[in-house]
């Protein structure tokens, strides 16, 4: 039940960027598409398991005094991988995202997850990685749909695919760096209200 508890808990309670508030610097950059914002979740989630894993195993032999420095040294570790792989396999994706691939490294999300969580001796291996996995997810599905609502009002498509029609006027406001403050703010209120709603009832 603590595994199913810690990868949930991601996807509604602590999920980033509209509850922890953490990972806005890719959430605003990243999302004027739909995909590019998938990509960077999925890159992300992949680090911030494997992060979490590996930390959980050695929280026991790493020094108190030295442990952000470790562990940074194991995220950029999964980053240089995601990086190759993505050069490898995914070069568009990786062209689009640009310099905020290798960035990953210091994404306060993952390295927050490795002292507040993974490095805490209550918590598993499994109950780390259920963790890493729901909070990678929640961030996936906010950066998606971020920027999902960027790109069809910003370019009238989804996915590349044109949705809206031809007299469809593109709103090219959302598709530039204000347009990303004021979406992820509506957003951010949005789920404070419903938060709101689902705590009084």
């Amino acid at each position: 039940m603590s595994v199913v508890k810690e990868f949930t808990k991601g996807l509604w309670k602590d999920i980033p960027p509209f509850r922890l508030v953490l990972g806005l610097c890719p959430a605003l950059a990243v999302t004027k598409a739909a995909d590019n914002g998938i990509g960077m979740g999925i890159a992300t989630t992949f680090v911030l398991v494997s992060s979490n894993v590996l930390i959980s195993m050695l929280k026991n032999v790493i020094p108190s005094r030295v442990r952000l420095a470790c562990y940074i040294v194991v995220i950029a570790t999964f980053v240089v991988v995601v990086e190759l792989l993505a050069q490898a396999y995914f070069y568009p994706l990786y062209s689009a995202l640009g310099i905020f691939v290798p960035l990953i490294v210091v994404n306060c999300i993952i390295l927050g997850r490795a002292e507040a969580f993974a490095s805490k001796q209550r918590n598993s291996v499994f109950d780390s990685a259920a963790d890493g996995f729901g909070i990678g997810l929640g961030f996936t599905i906010s950066l998606g749909f971020l920027g999902a609502i960027r790109e069809l009002l910003g370019n009238g498509t989804i996915f590349g695919f044109h949705v809206m029609g031809t007299s469809y006027e593109p709103f090219k406001f959302m598709v530039e760096a204000p347009g990303a403050f004021v979406c992820l703010g509506l957003m951010l209120g949005i789920m404070n209200v419903l938060g709101r709603g689902s705590t009084t009832s």
